[in-house]
């Protein structure tokens, strides 16, 4: 007798990726994107290393026999008017102009999606008052209110980082409020309320991951625009004083001298617009990448 044997075929899943793996799938198709990621990597990694190809001591350096020295072997980016290597000013400036303002979305983050997801999630007078208070700060202009922060506290780094987190808060309250009240009567918080699961829980673990997606794309667009307020500020003098290396400082330090010197305001001026260009794509691509009408 011949024995058959069946051979059932293996079932495998129709998509082994999760739903984040699905949005960087979607994210890398994007080259704009992916163009801007890589353009944004290698600027912070230029930056973080700069101590291994430029000692910090050629930021302070001033040698005013090199002054107005063009752009050259020795000074890569010229000289300002103290003699100072511009390529090491720019360079060591960054670490204040890009992870300042990356430390502005995270507080600004972390602030929103805890006044905002206490609005949304208990509305009634919470969500009143905590909004009522988030309108009067929107009522200000982001930048004017940074001013104004800052006029009060005084220059200085930490007193910068303390007023642009202040003027972008009620951004995220509102993203992270809307997020929320679309998701706070789906069934699975009203599966974790009736587990006992308390507030705070349900918030952290369940709601705001799943609305995550609109604040994530808030906050790499809002880092573009903090990048430009950051260097806005320390145009005008109000941001981080000289002779602190930060982009938009090191644009005012030579602004006198841009008409005969242009290279003192276009190299600085390119690192913003190409810092600001990087974050823009990154956020657009987040956008699509996390747009449901997009999924395959």
């Amino acid at each position: 007798m011949k024995h058959h044997t069946d051979k059932t075929p293996s079932v495998r899943p129709v998509s082994g990726r999760s739903v984040w793996g699905m949005v960087w799938f979607r994210f890398r198709k994007n080259k704009l994107a992916m163009a801007g990621l890589f353009l944004l990597l290698l600027m912070m990694l230029a930056i973080l290393a700069a101590p291994l190809y430029v000692p910090y001591e050629q930021v302070v350096k001033q040698n005013i026999v090199d002054k107005f020295t063009p752009p050259c072997a020795e000074y890569w980016s010229g000289t300002d008017q103290f003699g100072r290597d511009l390529f090491a000013r720019i360079v060591y400036g960054g670490r204040i102009s890009l992870f300042m303002g990356l430390a502005v979305v995270a507080i600004s983050f972390v602030a929103g999606c805890a006044l905002g997801g206490a609005a949304g999630y208990f509305g009634g007078k919470v969500d009143s008052v905590i909004m009522r208070i988030v309108d009067m700060f929107m009522a200000i202009p982001a930048m004017l209110l940074s001013m104004a922060v800052v006029a009060a506290l005084g220059t200085g780094v930490d007193k910068l980082l303390v007023a642009l987190s202040i003027s972008q808060i009620p951004r995220f309250t509102r993203v992270v409020r809307s997020s929320i009240m679309t998701l706070r009567n789906q069934e699975f918080v009203e599966a974790a309320k009736c587990c006992g699961t308390s507030s705070a829980r349900i918030i952290l673990k369940h709601i705001l991951p799943n609305g995550m997606g609109p604040v994530i794309v808030s906050a790499t667009l809002t880092l573009g625009q903090v990048i430009l307020s950051i260097a806005s500020l320390g145009f005008l003098g109000i941001g981080v004083s000289s002779p602190t290396p930060e982009w938009g400082t090191i644009l005012s330090e030579n602004k006198v001298h841009i008409r005969y010197y242009p290279y003192l305001g276009l190299i600085p001026g390119i690192c913003i617009a190409l810092a600001v260009m990087a974050v823009n794509f990154i956020g657009d691509g987040l956008r699509d990448a996390l747009d449901p009408r997009t999924k395959n």
